[in-house]
C-alpha cells in the first residue's frame, strides 16, 4: 500500500460501491468459478488477503465482506484497522467465516510503552503472531542513523515479543530501496541488515520493483526473513493489472519465497480503484490457483 493510504474511508464512499450485492454475487458464485478458486493440490503456501485492499468494504459490512472473502476461498486475512470491532468481536467473524489472521498492519506507537501489553492481548485473542508496521513517520526516517535506530528498536520489541510466540515486522514502500542521506546504503539494507533474523522482512513485491528493488536478490540475501509477502502486481504499461497479468516473474518469486526466504503466509493485495475490489481479488486468487499456488 501508498505510505498515506491507509486512512478511514466515508460511510458514504462505501455505501457507492455496494459492498453487499458484490459480496452476494461472489458468495453464491458459480461452479465454474469455485472450481478456479479451489486450492491447488500440494499448495505449500497458505493464501490471506490484506484487508486494505476491500477497505471501503470493509467500512460498510465488515462481516458480509469476511463472509464473501472466505467463500472465495481465501484462507486468511491481514487486518489494516479493526472497524470498531473488538478483538473479541472480530476473532468470533474470522472463525465464523472459517479464516485465520494472518498478520495485522499497525502503527509503530502501538508498540511501545504502555500500548504494548495491550497490543499483545489483542492480538493473543485474534490469534496472531505477526505484527507488521506499514509505515514509519517521516521525520524519524530520514537519514542512516534513523534506519540504525529503527533496527535497534525493532530488535528489542522482537525481544519483547519473542516470549508471546508473536513476532515484529516491517513492511516496505518504494523508497526504502533507494540510498538514504548519509550513507550509500538503501534504507531496506540499513535497516534489515541491522536487525535479527527475528524481525519479519514483509517484502511487497510490486512496491520494492516500483522503488527499483530487486524482490529476487533480497530473498535470498536475507534467508529466512520473508515470513509473510505481499503478493502485489507490478506492470509499467499497466499499473492496476492483476496478479500474473503483469511484469513480475512469479515463478522465480515464489521459488526464492518457498526456498530461502522462508515464507508461511501469501498475501494478495490489492489497491486500484478502477477495478471493483471483491472481484478483483478474486481474480488475483484465481491467477494464483492457475499458477499452482
Amino acid at each position: 500500500m501508498k505510505i498515506d493510504d491507509r486512512k478511514t474511508v466515508s460511510r458514504r464512499d462505501a455505501i457507492r460501491l455496494g459492498v453487499a450485492s458484490t459480496g452476494a454475487l461472489w458468495a453464491a458464485g458459480s461452479p465454474d468459478l469455485a472450481r478456479a478458486l479451489a486450492p491447488a493440490s500440494g499448495a505449500k503456501v497458505p493464501i490471506g488477503v490484506q484487508l486494505y485492499s476491500v477497505r471501503k468494504e470493509c467500512e460498510k459490512d465488515l462481516p458480509g465482506t469476511l463472509h464473501a472473502l472466505g467463500e472465495t476461498g481465501f484462507a486468511a486475512v491481514e487486518f489494516a484497522g479493526y472497524y470498531g470491532h473488538t478483538a473479541a468481536e472480530l476473532r468470533k467473524l474470522l472463525d465464523d467465516n472459517r479464516l485465520k489472521c494472518c498478520g495485522t498492519h499497525i502503527g509503530l506507537d502501538t508498540l511501545l510503552g504502555d500500548a504494548l501489553p495491550k497490543t499483545i492481548e489483542f492480538n493473543q485473542t485474534l490469534g496472531n503472531k505477526f505484527l507488521i508496521v506499514p509505515s514509519i513517520p517521516e521525520e524519524r526516517r530520514k537519514t542512516a542513523d534513523d534506519w540504525r535506530a529503527l533496527a535497534r528498536l525493532f530488535d528489542d520489541l522482537a525481544g519483547k515479543l519473542g516470549p508471546h510466540g508473536m513476532r515484529v515486522g516491517y513492511h516496505n514502500h518504494d523508497f526504502e530501496f533507494r540510498p538514504v542521506e548519509g550513507s550509500t546504503s538503501t534504507a531496506w539494507d540499513l535497516f534489515f541488515g541491522g536487525t535479527s533474523k527475528a524481525v519479519v522482512m514483509q517484502v511487497d513485491i510490486g512496491n520494492c520493483i516500483e522503488g527499483g528493488g530487486d524482490p529476487l536478490a533480497i530473498l535470498k540475501r536475507y534467508p529466512g526473513r520473508a515470513a509473510t509477502i505481499h503478493v502485489k502486481e507490478f506492470s509499467k504499461g499497466h499499473p492496476d493489472a492483476f496478479i500474473g497479468e503483469g511484469d513480475v516473474p512469479w515463478k522465480a518469486v515464489f521459488d526464492a519465497c518457498e526456498g530461502p526466504g522462508g515464507t508461511e503466509w501469501y498475501i494478495v493485495e490489492y489497491e486500484h480503484e478502477s477495478q471493483p475490489a471483491l472481484p478483483a481479488v478474486g481474480r488475483c486468487l484465481k491467477n494464483l490457483r492457475a499458477m499452482g499456488k
